[in-house]
């Protein structure tokens, strides 16, 4: 295996559409380059032969398709990741799958690029896929761009076919322009199952006078631009006094004294943006605390000065608290700090992103819950034009206004794509929804400060004599809900107790009227009702919310505006059956007849809650029986 000359690494990916011949190309660049040991080789030979499908050809595809699936399929499912080296450098590739619903593996895969070689397949051109791939790439900071244009064997290698195409993808390059994009780019004829153009000159196409692909990867500047843009540094590790000997045993600390040791305390991590010297002044986010670099460490030995991309620990002047996921900067070019933001993203989950709906955001500085408060436009990856719309559907782009629940640190990704980007982490199960490019802040989160008052939440409450909260009841239509929430009202205002009871039907009479029972209406409808909860709760009043709330996310979401002893979900569970037989408002009986679409438990779905603080079976149990439960637990959390 041939070694690179020295350590440049370039870390590339290809994508492209179903069968453009991605995990051909990787693995013809292996066996072109020496990458491949004579065992993988032998093994290619019996599993081209298993397969059967590669004619008088090695399979080349084979030693990428890790998984059987793969294998049986052709296809690629998973991001496949491989190490090779020219004689120029070395490489990590990542070979990306090319169905739609993988997108978002090929997304994460562009995150990690500086450069991505976009197949199209000489014979079908370029494909929406190839569009939408392109696009990506350029949203995620990719500026060097190859387009691959493959199987040229298959038409006979025509030069007037290889320049139609190149002439498409001058198009698509214009139009990523649009979005303040200018990608550096080429085109060049492959064939990736015979080899031609990959390391060397094709004898089949002597019209083409540009480089291979091997060549044009080695030509790409290793310069690190990262070094010329603001120090960003994000601790990974706190290295505490005491357990350097014991537990730390590493040769970055192989050499200090045993006095310093026991006070040693470092922040290990890696330099993402920027460079920073022994003597710098650093500041602390989010805590705001400066100090100076007083020592820096790398692998091995002490330096004097690091920069981006390398890993290593800081010791500080100053005994103050850092901790894991902080991060530390520069004074003079410390980040911009918002909790609105303009952000470009790349949709990755079934369900639709639509305004008012709850997610985890997550960057290099944290993660707050989140907001989208406005989906500005969806991307036509057609013609890359932005078009209006109200929600973004799986593996679509858009631009969109998101509100988080705290102030957090980041730079426009334009300026650095590590602190610019984020994920937005579905609140139920923690995997990522979507990823996004902040594009700026936005003015009013600067303008619209809070306005603090004398009289207070805490201060209504002791005027009251009681502790604020929500009583949420959440349960099929016909459940029982208001019923009990009414009885549970009137209990409460013998009491003494100060309240306010809100009601699905009267709430769409007035502060809703405008919303209908579509998915979208009906998280705006919850969104609504729980920041009007939350002001009657600033009033020091006991809220009483009675709200089918089918989804639990919106749930979640009204939750999260409260403490944690502040609010308390009440599941009035029926079955369907009894609900529909009970049917007080002949809504049943009209849904199943077709007349009222979207209608819960019918023909819309209704997520029971988990984990709720009280569980009825309002089937089971009389209307006295359930209100006495209630009662009980509500002395039990001492709210009466």
């Amino acid at each position: 295996m041939e070694t690179a000359a020295h350590d440049s690494v370039l870390r590339f990916m290809t994508c492209g559409s179903v069968d453009d011949g991605k995990s051909t190309l990787i693995g013809h660049l292996l066996y072109h380059t020496g990458g491949l040991f004579e065992d993988q080789y032998q093994t290619l030979v019996e599993e081209s032969k298993r397969i059967g499908n590669a004619g008088d050809h090695l399979d080349f595809s084979l030693l990428l398709d890790g998984l059987m699936a793969e294998r049986d399929q052709g296809i690629t499912i998973d991001v496949a990741y491989r190490y090779f080296s020219s004689k120029q450098r070395k490489f990590i590739v990542a070979d990306s799958p090319g169905h739609d619903e993988y997108t978002r593996n090929m997304a994460v895969a562009a995150s990690n690029s500086s450069a991505a070689i976009i197949l199209v397949d000489a014979r079908l051109g370029v494909l929406e896929q190839t569009r939408r791939h392109s696009l990506i790439c350029a949203l995620c900071g990719i500026d060097q761009i190859c387009f691959a244009i493959n199987k040229m064997d298959t038409v006979s290698w025509s030069a007037d076919r290889f320049k139609a195409l190149r002439e498409e993808c001058a198009s698509i390059v214009s139009d990523s322009m649009r979005f303040g994009i200018h990608p550096r780019w080429t085109a060049i004829p492959v064939s990736a199952l015979l080899g031609d153009n990959l390391a060397g000159p094709s004898a089949n196409m002597p019209w083409y006078k540009g480089p291979d692909l091997i060549s044009w990867l080695d030509s790409i500047s290793s310069n690190n631009e990262q070094s010329d843009k603001p120090f960003r540094f994000f601790v990974q590790y706190v290295i505490k006094p005491g357990i350097v000997r014991d537990r730390w045993q590493t040769s970055a600390l192989a050499n200090f004294e045993p006095e310093r040791s026991v006070n040693y305390r470092a922040y290990a991590g890696r330099i993402m943006s920027g460079h920073i010297a022994t003597g710098d002044d650093v500041l602390v986010l989010p805590s705001g605390r400066s100090s100076r670099v007083v020592s820096i460490q790398g692998a091995s030995s002490a330096l004097e000065s690091a920069e981006a991309g390398m890993s290593i620990s800081v010791c500080l002047a100053d005994q103050i608290d850092v901790s894991r996921g902080d991060a530390l900067v520069r004074p003079y070019s410390r980040p911009q700090c918002s909790d609105q933001f303009k952000a470009r993203v790349v949709w990755m989950q079934s369900g639709a992103l639509m305004p008012a709906r709850s997610y985890i955001y997550r960057s290099v500085y944290g993660q707050a819950l989140a907001e989208v408060t406005r989906v500005v436009d969806r991307v036509d990856t057609s013609n890359y034009l932005p078009l209006a719309a109200e929600r973004l559907e799986m593996n679509e782009i858009g631009e969109v206004e998101l509100a988080v629940s705290r102030p957090m640190p980041f730079d426009p990704y334009v300026e650095n794509k590590w602190s610019g980007s984020f994920l937005l982490l579905d609140r139920q199960t923690n995997a990522t929804a979507g990823c996004g490019m902040i594009v700026h802040g936005l003015r009013r989160a600067e303008n619209v400060p809070w306005q603090l008052f004398s009289v207070n939440r805490e201060s209504r409450a002791r005027l009251m004599h009681q502790r604020p909260a929500v009583l949420w009841f959440t349960g099929l239509s016909g459940s029982g809900k208001s019923t009990i929430a009414d009885l549970i009202e009137k209990q409460l205002y013998y009491r003494g107790k100060h309240t306010a009871l809100l009601d699905g039907d009267n709430i769409r009479h007035g502060l809703c009227k405008d919303l209908g029972f579509t998915e979208q209406d009906r998280i705006e409808n919850i969104r609504r009702v729980g920041e009007v909860a939350k002001l009657m709760t600033d009033a020091g009043l006991i809220v009483l919310a009675c709200f089918i709330s089918p989804y639990r996310s919106d749930r979640d979401f009204v939750r999260g505006l409260f403490g944690p002893t502040d609010f308390h979900e009440i599941f009035v569970d029926a079955p369907l059956e009894v609900c529909a037989a009970r049917d007080p408002k002949g809504l049943y009986k009209k849904a199943r007849e077709g007349k009222i679409p979207n209608f819960t438990g019918v023909n819309a779905p209704y997520e029971a809650p988990t984990s709720p603080e009280v569980h009825l079976d309002s089937s089971a149990r009389t209307v006295d029986e359930c209100v006495e439960e209630i009662m009980s637990y509500l002395a039990q959390v001492k709210l009466l």
